[in-house]
């Protein structure tokens, strides 16, 4: 594996009793690596997508969603160096011919659509999507990408993130950016497959918990649940007691308190304190701000911005 391969992913792979290696930057790197001592110790290699069983193995899952669902209009599938949606686009010309197949890739690491438009390969970027961030794509997969898949479509880090967020929020799945990717696609275009059936291939579930965290914690950021407010206050006895006190009285719930009197622009006989405050709603955190002001606490947001909804 990649040396920047999650460590979760690692341990996974190693209690089910494999040996791993980390090695290079890419999984090219690192695949030509596996080759290399393949050869030295006398091993077969298994290429992760670019091999006929495994094509046909990852197959399986479309056959397992047109089996249950016929009447899909299209499947979404995150695509890497193309084994998973090649072997997909296959089962879907068998079962539903008429099914949209459709691809995606990270912003970051479009290399499959390059590969199809006779270009360079791109130069991959630092995607939470790591697992499909495959700089050099299959031979066989791509023959079969380009007869049997309708579209590829490319996300960004941010809707990946966010669709990380509404995985774990409203399907109590987790998922790894390169499973969230088929979810973020339909986020970043919803009037391409307005009124459609669609299902979403979810392609993993190894992200660290710390990388999870961030992630669910950047989504309340963005959505403007946790805010940050900084508070002007004079530097005296109970000052900080009487603004916790406003703001729970506003609704606001405190998370962290950074009182710094020594670095901030204000006079010696006043201080600023910077709050961390989940709250309801975001229009809950402009009330704070204005109620805390009109108490003769002048607030301003920091962060926590609504971004609900960018792409």
């Amino acid at each position: 594996m990649p040396s920047n391969t999650p460590l979760v992913k690692v341990s996974n792979t190693e209690k089910l009793g494999a040996h791993v290696v980390l090695h290079g930057e890419t999984i090219t790197e690192a695949s030509d690596f596996a080759n290399l001592q393949a050869a030295a110790e006398n091993r077969v290699f298994v290429h992760p997508y670019d091999d006929e069983l495994i094509i046909a193995g990852q197959g399986t899952v479309a056959l397992e969603m047109f089996e249950e669902r016929p009447e899909l209009d299209a499947i979404v599938v995150p695509i890497g160096g193309g084994g998973l949606i090649a072997g997909c686009a296959i089962a879907a010309g068998a079962l539903n011919p008429t099914a949209e197949v459709i691809g995606v890739q990270a912003e970051l690491c479009p290399s499959m659509a390059a590969t199809l438009r006779g270009e360079a390969a791109p130069k991959v970027g630092q995607t939470i999507a790591e697992g499909i961030a495959v700089k050099d794509p299959g031979h066989l997969t791509r023959a079969i990408i380009a007869e049997g898949v309708t579209d590829i479509l490319f996300v960004f880090e941010g809707t990946i993130e966010r669709a990380i967020t509404l995985m774990a929020e409203i399907e109590k799945v987790v998922s790894e950016g390169a499973g969230a990717v088929s979810l973020a696609a339909v986020l970043g275009d919803p009037a391409r497959f307005a009124g459609k059936r669609v299902g979403l291939v979810i392609s993993g579930a190894n992200i660290d918990s710390r990388m999870l965290a961030s992630v669910l914690i950047w989504g309340l950021v963005r959505s403007g649940l946790l805010v940050r407010i900084r508070v002007e206050v004079s530097d005296q006895p109970g000052s900080l007691a009487r603004v916790t006190e406003q703001v729970a009285r506003l609704g606001g719930n405190i998370v962290e308190v950074d009182h710094e009197r020594w670095f901030f622009d204000v006079p010696v006989r006043m201080t600023e304190l910077d709050l961390l405050i989940e709250v309801r709603s975001p229009d809950d955190a402009e009330r704070i701000i204005a109620g805390l002001t009109e108490r003769g606490f002048p607030a301003r947001r920091l962060s926590g911005s609504v971004l609900e909804g960018t792409v």
